[in-house]
């Protein structure tokens, strides 16, 4: 595994938008071990790829205590919101550091991606779960 460079906004290639992910090879794969590294490195919760000047639809989120429960999700796509009510949480990213706000996001969102083996999956998510999967997306 290696530590990958964190792009620091204003960098213009933060805007980029990611392309979708063909096919979870080994390439997929060592780039969300690298992004997992990179990520706890950095204290990060959760990181998108085009962080890291890779632009395709990956993220990579670890919102566990012991930074244990890693949760790699590939081409991620809202597919409803399942609680409209917001939830309030001061939001950090690794390419604005020291920077936090208090956002508010929907609670609970249903969320459809591929797994680390390609295979489609589909959970409803809440909370700081589903705060962090909205910003990384």
């Amino acid at each position: 595994m290696a530590l990958l460079k964190i792009l620091i906004f204003p960098d213009p290639r933060l805007r980029t938008v990611a392309k979708t992910v063909e096919k979870v090879d080994d390439k997929v794969v060592r780039l969300t071990e690298d992004m997992l590294e990179t990520m706890y490195d950095g204290s990060g919760i959760g990181l998108a790829a085009t962080q890291v000047d890779v632009h395709k639809r990956v993220i990579v989120i670890d919102i566990s205590e012991n930074k244990d429960k890693p949760l790699i999700l590939i081409n991620p796509e809202i597919e409803e919101i399942t609680d409209p009510i917001k939830k309030s949480y001061s939001e950090g990213c690794l390419s604005v550091p020291g920077f936090y706000e208090e956002l508010e996001r929907p609670g609970e969102i249903k969320i459809s991606f591929l797994d680390i083996n390609g295979e489609r999956q589909t959970e409803v998510v809440n909370d700081l779960l589903s705060v962090v999967i909205q910003h990384e997306m």
